[in-house]
């Protein structure tokens, strides 16, 4: 029988295995409503032209590139806006127009002809799934170490080896399928 505390480690070890997958879990599931987002803007977004106003790069502090910013400038409904976007995949320079479809409930949420949305969204979900990551590089092994594979599948036991008496004096012989040597 299980000792109490020793249940108490195995269901840990399962709820710690269940909390790195869901937090590894949280960022694709958020990347796929950003991408339905970006969907439903195209389609019910009032379309805008933006300017790119400016561009910082900030150097990162432990990533090894540099993260690079972009400005955008835009009026809707005769009010002026600026909001930022994330340089990922395409970083436009200063001066260019930009396609836009602003939503027309929050007018700081928009999403480029790139796909870009505004923002930087989804790095607070990125970080918890590489937290969720190292959570089941811990988990799943001590979860592994709990499971009693020993008495589900016991050890086989060697197999003995009939030993034939042998007669005193007389000599041992090895059956093979090569000769030892010649005999005379």
């Amino acid at each position: 029988m299980l000792r109490r505390s020793s249940v108490w480690v195995t269901l840990g070890c399962v709820l710690l295995v269940m909390a790195g997958g869901a937090l590894l879990w949280l960022p694709f599931h958020t990347q796929y409503a950003l991408d339905d987002w970006k969907t439903e803007l195209r389609a019910t977004g009032v379309p805008a032209r933006a300017v790119v106003d400016d561009q910082v790069t900030k150097s990162g502090g432990n990533r090894t590139s540099p993260s690079t910013t972009m400005y955008f400038r835009y009026e809707l409904a005769g009010r002026m806006y600026e909001q930022e976007v994330g340089c990922v995949e395409v970083c436009r320079s200063i001066g260019d127009e930009v396609p836009i479809w602003v939503n027309p409930a929050d007018p700081s949420d928009f999403v480029t002809d790139f796909d870009q949305l505004s923002g930087h969204r989804g790095r607070i979900q990125g970080g918890l799934g590489v937290a969720g990551f190292g959570i089941l590089v811990v988990a799943v092994p001590l979860m592994l170490s709990r499971i009693p594979f020993q008495r589900w599948f016991p050890p086989r036991k060697p197999r003995r080896r009939s030993s034939a008496p042998v007669r005193r004096g007389a000599r041992f012989t090895i059956r093979s399928k090569h000769k030892q040597g010649s005999r005379n």
